[in-house]
């Protein structure tokens, strides 16, 4: 704590700046105590008529906004007859504000997990943009606590190669279904399961365009990655089991291709050409003979 004594220390100063005034609002300040604290730490020790006239505020709320300050432990009386006030230092000030925040948001988090939704239902997040999308999925990496599984390109999947290994680390299960070649990058340890999709990880679909990850068998995001980023997030218990059951069938496959990939590619086609055509819509054809044209140019002829 700062105690000034001398008379030019309580002369009055310059007006406290605004944009500081505005700051400790946002930290629960009022206006008027924002101002009187301002003022004290330009001169101080002051009476209250003094930082009435430093802050330019009306003599009557300034012994309010002081005794308000007091029980916020921002200023401490250090004197009576006139009574006289010193400020609390910034550096202490501030500590304390961000300790008590920091203990009443842990309290916070843990009352209302245990509040339930009244009707049950929950609901679906649209997240627009780049910045948002991956915003959230490392917020769902950075919160797992069980396990992650996700469906993916490679470079998608890159981004959050950080958040991944931390999750690894503190023991989160790990499954990714990967479009691409480089599996090994992502096995951090050995509860992180890597499976190239279908065998190979080649992309042959729209849908691959998309990045799927479920958390915790509790929330989902699916976001479309290829032009204009955006994506749903979700803690609705049917959707979530259904993105879920997706990845899963999606490893069942995996597994299968390492077992018994050419024989699958003898009553299939490569990358299940023949099934997809039975099944696929106009535009998914298009994508998938554009892929696979591609595919056959990249082949080095003999």
């Amino acid at each position: 704590m700062r105690s000034r004594t001398n008379a030019a220390a309580r002369t009055p100063g310059a007006r406290p700046q605004p944009s500081l005034v505005a700051e400790l609002q946002q930290l629960g300040f009022s206006d008027y105590e924002a101002r009187a604290y301002m003022a004290l730490l330009a001169a101080s020790p002051a009476t209250a008529y003094e930082v009435s006239k430093a802050a330019g505020l009306p003599r009557a709320n300034t012994y309010a906004a002081l005794a308000s300050c007091v029980e916020k432990g921002a200023v401490q009386p250090v004197s009576e007859a006139p009574v006289r006030y010193v400020p609390v230092a910034p550096s202490e000030l501030l500590e304390r504000i961000a300790n008590d925040t920091a203990s009443r948001c842990e309290r916070l988090a843990t009352e209302l997990r245990k509040v339930d939704p009244d009707d049950g239902r929950d609901f679906v997040l649209n997240l627009d943009g780049e910045a948002q999308v991956h915003a959230k999925i490392g917020e769902m990496l950075r919160t797992a606590r069980q396990h992650i599984w996700i469906k993916a390109h490679e470079d998608v999947v890159d981004a959050h190669r950080s958040e991944l290994r931390a999750a690894a680390a503190r023991g989160v299960s790990i499954l990714v279904i990967l479009f691409g070649s480089d599996g090994d990058r992502f096995r951090f340890n050995k509860r992180v399961r890597v499976f190239l999709h279908e065998g190979n990880g080649v992309r042959i679909g729209n849908a691959d365009n998309l990045f799927t990850i479920t958390t915790d068998f509790t929330t989902a995001l699916t976001a479309q990655m290829v032009g204009g980023v955006h994506a749903a997030y979700t803690r609705n218990q049917a959707i979530v089991t259904m993105a879920e059951s997706l990845i899963r069938h999606d490893m069942y496959l995996a597994e299968i291709f390492e077992r018994f990939g050419p024989q699958i590619d003898a009553a299939f086609g490569p990358h299940l050409e023949s099934l997809r055509r039975g099944y696929f819509s106009p535009s998914q054809l298009a994508t998938m003979d554009a892929m696979l044209a591609k595919l056959a140019a990249s082949v080095p002829r003999r």
